[in-house]
């Protein structure tokens, strides 16, 4: 009766110290996609401001001289 329990035992500690670390590994991967989609999409909005300022720039016409 003694075995079982053991085992029982083992494998909890087995999956304890697996779950730590693979938690590290899992949550440190995720903060790296994280920071990448971050980034990108920090680009993504600068392209798009400067692309909206410069069609505003572009539309407003030259005064005419009518004099």
């Amino acid at each position: 009766m003694g075995k079982p329990i053991l085992q029982l035992a083992a494998f909890g500690v087995v999956g304890v110290i697996l779950w730590k670390l693979l938690a590290g590994v899992v949550l440190g991967f995720l903060f790296t996609i994280f920071k990448i989609v971050f980034l990108v999409a920090l680009v993504w909005f600068g392209v798009w401001v400067i692309k909206r300022w410069m069609d505003k720039k572009s539309d407003e016409k030259p005064a005419e001289n009518t004099g």
